[in-house]
């Protein structure tokens, strides 16, 4: 080997190095880029939380006071049970939160064998270096089967010295009473508007995203006080449509009927004959690809603000709330699109006659 070659090998085996550094922070950067806002967004402290600040307050006054209860968190998707819980846990053990929380999605592993084996195991032993309860959080428990909280019921109370059980979930009625009686409850409300728009426009400025005052509006008529949904929405539309999120590209991203076409579909059915309104909605179903389950729930709005007889509005909502039902049931749209049109010329005669002059 020459001493030519012997000065070229550092230099190649520095490129080669510089060449892997950087091909792994570009990867490190991509997977940053595929995250969903949802997670990348997710607060890290209890102080970033945007919402239920009765709820945070009495959290953080048990969590310095070193007396945080067990606990039961419920109340729709999207209104910050797990955010919050996990806020706690940071703010309880700091960076080393992970080897002091044990956390579980209770609709994959909810049987009995996860209680005797994963949730036991962790309660009854100790961290080295690591003082202080643990914290086991169970999310969407009720799903769990009822052999499983019948069995965490006892855990519960064996392992009460050194560890600390949050049961979360939709519908509290589905955990058992047993449960219920041994946590504190707190039922998450849907996010205000104006509770959403401030953290939206806080990552809409980050992310570099285009959207109007007007579509603003609609994405938060859209969530519906879930910000999860508010946020997947909203990724899924800047993705779509780069240049600028819209008012209409918000609802063609998430296929929910264009209002304009609600209107026109509401008005159809209330002064047209039977042959052209039938026509109309089916019409926009095909060509706009409408789901009937979406329309009913527009249209259900639009006859709660009309000014209806009583008689009528009474009618159409009771075949509405027929349709929806008799729609899950993967009945023929068609026949249910029928339906729904003859409600509409039904109710029409319901309607008191004007008054002769």
């Amino acid at each position: 080997m020459s001493a030519m070659e012997l000065d070229e090998q550092p230099e190649d085996a520095t490129m080669a190095v510089a060449g892997a550094a950087s091909s792994k922070k570009a990867k490190l950067e991509a997977k940053a880029l595929a995250r969903p806002w949802v997670e990348k967004y997710r607060p890290s402290s209890l102080d970033e939380l945007v919402a239920h600040k009765d709820i945070i307050s009495v959290l953080r006054r048990l969590i310095e006071a070193d007396k945080l209860p067990h606990t039961l968190l419920y109340g729709p998707p999207g209104t910050g049970k797990t955010s919050t819980i996990l806020a706690a846990a940071k703010d309880m053990y700091g960076a080393g939160y992970k080897s002091m929380t044990l956390e579980l999605n209770a609709s994959d592993d909810r049987g009995i064998d996860v209680v005797r084996d994963q949730i036991k195991e962790f309660a009854g032993t100790r961290r080295l270096f690591s003082k202080g309860i643990k914290l086991i959080i169970l999310d969407e428990a009720d799903m769990m089967t009822k052999d499983a909280q019948f069995a965490l019921r006892r855990v519960i109370e064996k392992y009460t010295a050194n560890a600390r059980f949050c049961l979360i979930c939709n519908y509290a009625n589905k955990i058992i009473p047993a449960l219920q009686s041994r946590c504190t409850k707190f039922r998450f409300a849907p996010l205000a508007p104006e509770q959403i728009a401030g953290r939206v426009a806080d990552i809409v400025q980050r992310e570099n995203v285009a959207i109007g005052t007007k579509a603003t509006d609609a994405l938060l008529e859209l969530g519906k006080g879930d910000m999860r949904r508010v946020l997947n929405v909203l990724q899924a539309a800047a993705v779509a449509y780069p240049g600028e999120v819209t008012y209409e590209s918000l609802f063609l991203v998430t296929g929910n009927p264009l209002p304009d076409h609600v209107d026109a579909i509401f008005a159809s059915l209330l002064n047209d004959t039977f042959d052209a309104a039938r026509t109309l909605l089916g019409d926009l179903c095909k060509t706009q690809g409408y789901a009937l389950p979406d329309l009913l729930t527009r249209i259900n709005a639009k006859v709660v603000a009309a000014k209806l007889p009583n008689a009528a509005k009474a009618h159409v909502l009771t075949k509405l709330a027929d349709i929806e039902y008799r729609c899950a049931f993967a009945t023929t749209t068609e026949l249910q699109l029928s339906s729904l049109v003859s409600a509409f010329v039904v109710a029409r005669g319901l309607a008191p006659a004007p008054a002769s002059a």
